[in-house]
């Protein structure tokens, strides 16, 4: 199939299926006499798997990983576990750290009376590392 039925099949764009195989996370296809690219069904799954993989948080190296654990369907899953593990743990610190500037925000919002002159403004104080 050529690169257009591809993107539509996977659901991404026609640039994604070229970057990917520049980033080498799709082997690049064979060529037809007329010089178009000639995918395979496998390079839909495969362009579905890397999509739902960026869906989930994965970045394309981590993916680059889960593909070539993902081709060893024989061997043990603990790999492919151990990398969700990983991402589970990434996700959480990122949440821990966004929760703590919610907090900071929130304090800084709550102690602003919103009006009056700038220059008395906790917000600004705050952000200009003056006490406020």
């Amino acid at each position: 199939m050529k690169i257009g039925t591809l993107a539509r099949r996977a659901g991404v764009a026609i640039d994604t299926v070229r970057y990917y195989e520049r980033e080498g996370l799709l082997p690049a296809p064979a060529r037809l006499a007329s010089g178009y690219r000639d995918y395979d069904d496998d390079a839909v799954e495969r362009l579905r798997f890397i999509r739902r993989a960026k869906a989930l948080g994965f970045t394309l190296g981590e993916i680059q990983e889960l593909l070539q654990l993902s081709s060893r369907r024989e061997e043990d899953m603990a790999g492919m576990k151990a990398a969700a593990i990983q991402k589970l743990a990434d996700v959480d610190a990122k949440l821990a750290e966004l929760q703590r500037i919610r907090q900071g925000l929130t304090e800084l919002v709550e102690s602003c009376p919103g009006h009056g002159a700038l220059v008395h403004c906790p917000i600004m104080g705050a952000l200009a590392g003056a006490d406020a």
